[in-house]
């Protein structure tokens, strides 16, 4: 079994405390992240405890700290089990609403007339099967997260999938719950949705990729990737998410896919709850070379923690291209009961290679089609991991294209449902997909760009 993560064991790889704040960590800060935050009344309430822990006596809310962009806010005591309104915080209907547990987004609250976001909620009731385009912060790397933010939305995007790393509301840096509320008030002003992504490189080991993963045959070291779960699912509630991402990871040398799978379902166990508990959908991805690497494997997991309405998936469709055996539109469509978040890119079969579009093998109009058909309600998440370079040319180009492409399914959309496309449901009903065929090969290590570390990006 996997122990409780320690607040105060190194993260493997480096001498970095396991995360700021003991129990009931310190005003401000996260403590060891946990299912729920400490109760009001005895916790801090301002700190993200470990699960079940009420800490010691509460004190009240330390006023905001002010950026370049926002004024300080008052802070307040944490909001109680699952709740995620931010009123205490940004003052009352500022706060965006968050996604149901089942997926279904729920309706946005109420905004001061003339912002961003009201422009927004215009297109989307005269085009209510719209996507919602994003653009990933793991793309955008060189830029500072402020600046990505204001950026996208200029572009014209709606939401924005952000990886916690060390450049981008590094969830080991102290203060974390203080900067997770200046985010969330950019992302208001703004009217940028978001998704929360775990998929940072060396966030936890500064020299081995995505490393620990839920399979390390260490304990600790699958503690600690419990741990920045926990951490992520606790931002994502304060941000209002949609969704929380998370992958499995690759299959460590000498271990059996049985054990594997077993690691894998002990492991996400207690994300699962957290998730629950805070109303914050969870949306493991399928990956290339990782154990879960595609639909089939979401099923299998799925039902070995008891089909919980807490778990979901991103797709990625870029990942449907390159080796499940139905094209990506019908991928969405199988998938559509469960699907919380969405990735895009162009990707050629049986490579691992995230392109930008146009430059894989991909017909986007009927992917796009499809989502539309299922109403899906989700971000859809553009991933171009390799090219910060050059991140705010592709992030303009990118939605240029997405754009005509959605304007070509939106004709082929002659109902709101096209034919066979399967609706979303509101609490999955368990069908699993048939199958023609497994997923393609990949011929060999180097068709992976490096999946032995953990895939491409």
């Amino acid at each position: 079994m996997t122990p409780t993560p320690d607040p105060s064991a190194p993260h493997p790889g480096t001498d970095r405390p396991g995360g700021p704040g003991g129990p009931g960590g310190s005003p401000g800060d996260h403590g060891t992240a946990g299912a729920g935050r400490t109760d009001g009344a005895a916790g801090n309430p301002e700190s993200y405890g470990n699960p079940g822990n009420t800490g010691t006596a509460g004190t009240p809310g330390k006023p905001g700290t002010a950026d370049a962009n926002h004024s300080g806010t008052a802070g307040s005591p944490n909001h109680s089990g699952a709740g995620r309104a931010r009123e205490a915080v940004q003052g009352p209907g500022t706060g965006r609403a968050a996604a149901a547990v089942t997926g279904i987004p729920v309706a946005v609250g109420a905004r001061s007339v003339g912002t961003a976001e009201d422009a927004r909620s215009a297109d989307a009731t005269a085009d209510p099967g719209a996507p919602r385009f994003a653009y990933g912060t793991n793309g955008l790397t060189d830029l500072r997260l402020d600046d990505a933010l204001g950026l996208l939305a200029d572009l014209g995007y709606q939401g924005v999938g952000l990886t916690l790393d060390h450049m981008h509301l590094d969830p080991l840096a102290p203060d974390l719950a203080a900067r997770t509320r200046r985010v969330a008030r950019r992302l208001d002003r703004l009217g940028l949705s978001v998704t929360v992504e775990t998929g940072a490189r060396y966030v936890l080991d500064p020299r081995r990729k995505h490393h620990p993963t839920l399979l390390d045959p260490d304990p600790e070291a699958r503690g600690a990737r419990i741990a920045l779960l926990l951490k992520a699912v606790r931002v994502g509630a304060d941000l209002g998410a949609h969704a929380v991402h998370c992958f499995s990871g690759a299959v460590p040398p000498g271990v059996s896919e049985d054990t594997a799978w077993q690691r894998l379902a002990e492991s996400m166990a207690p994300v699962v709850d957290a998730a629950a508990a805070a109303g914050t959908p969870l949306a493991v991805e399928p990956e290339p070379g990782h154990l879960l690497s595609g639909i089939a494997g979401f099923h299998r997991l799925r039902t070995a923690l008891g089909a919980p309405d807490a778990l979901g998936i991103t797709l990625d469709i870029g990942h449907c291209q390159c080796l499940e055996p139905e094209p990506p539109a019908d991928c969405v469509r199988a998938v559509a009961p469960w699907l919380r978040h969405v990735q895009i890119e162009d990707m050629r079969r049986g490579v691992h290679e995230h392109l930008p579009f146009g430059e894989g093998e991909i017909d986007f109009p009927p992917v796009l089609a499809a989502l539309r058909a299922m109403e899906y309600g989700g971000l859809v998440g553009v991933e171009l991991p390799r090219d910060s370079h050059r991140g705010p040319e592709l992030a303009r180009a990118s939605h240029d294209f997405l754009v005509r492409a959605d304007a070509e399914a939106r004709a082929r959309c002659t109902g709101p449902m096209a034919a066979g496309a399967v609706r979303r449901a509101p609490h999955p009903a368990g069908r699993v997909p048939g199958r023609s065929a497994g997923p393609v090969p990949l011929s060999g290590a180097s068709r992976l760009s490096g999946s032995a570390t953990g895939g491409e990006r």
